[in-house]
């Protein structure tokens, strides 16, 4: 599933919470009230009845797919820009210092190629070594419990969920899988980095996602960003 190029736009981030939302209608009405932006006023930006737009920020029709919700968006961030001038103040705080590393790959690399570079050993059934991975985050895992959630946590798949997250400070990695659970994104692979044992949990809800678990025995976090670096 191919995501928004940058992932520092406001467009994305907001789009990030809504996508990541169980409903989706709901926080798009939601932004709107933040941005402080009228119902009638949007549904004329986006050239459609006001009925229409109603009927989807109350759920009365199906969840708005990808092509409604990115012209909504850029109709809500125009009329801000135009009108209140709101949205800039809800990201001058965002916290990525969870985020130690995100990258796209210059060419797809084949899973069975990272787990090698990771010294990794995989957990999981799913161990199709041969599915293509595009990019790599690695998160603290640590900083990610305070610090990712909504539009945060959306921001860990970069360009594309075709990636390996590489989760840091793992106790028995199970509240990075317990995160990505409750998320609408699933990452082709996950890579834990810190404990000598997983917890069954983790591994089965990884397993229940399709998800490559793979288990790194590399010395440090900066051994793994070097050994990702020069891929």
């Amino acid at each position: 599933m191919a995501l928004e190029s940058d992932p520092n736009q406001p467009s994305a981030k907001i789009a990030g919470s809504v996508v990541l939302s169980d409903s989706p209608g709901l926080e798009l009405k939601r932004w709107r009230g933040r941005l402080r932006v009228k119902q009638v006023s949007l549904a004329e930006q986006m050239n459609i009845a006001p009925s229409v737009l109603s009927d989807y920020e109350s759920g009365r029709r199906l969840s708005p797919g990808t092509t409604f919700v990115r012209k909504y968006v850029e109709a809500l961030i125009d009329l801000d820009k135009k009108q209140n001038k709101l949205l800039d103040r809800f990201f001058d705080t965002l916290d990525i210092s969870a985020i130690l590393d995100i990258r796209e790959f210059k060419h797809e690399i084949k899973a069975k190629t990272l787990i090698e570079s990771l010294k990794g050993k995989i957990l999981t059934r799913n161990d199709n070594q041969s599915a293509s991975i595009y990019g790599y985050t690695i998160i603290d895992s640590i900083k990610a419990i305070y610090s990712l959630s909504g539009w945060n946590f959306y921001r860990i798949f970069g360009g594309t969920t075709e990636r390996a997250l590489v989760f840091t400070n793992v106790g028995q990695g199970r509240s990075p899988l317990v995160a990505i659970r409750v998320s609408q994104f699933k990452p082709r692979m996950v890579v834990l980095h810190g404990p000598s044992g997983v917890d069954k949990l983790a591994t089965d809800l990884a397993q229940r996602d399709g998800i490559i678990l793979v288990l790194s025995k590399l010395e440090s976090e900066d051994e793994i960003a070097k050994v990702l670096s020069r891929i």
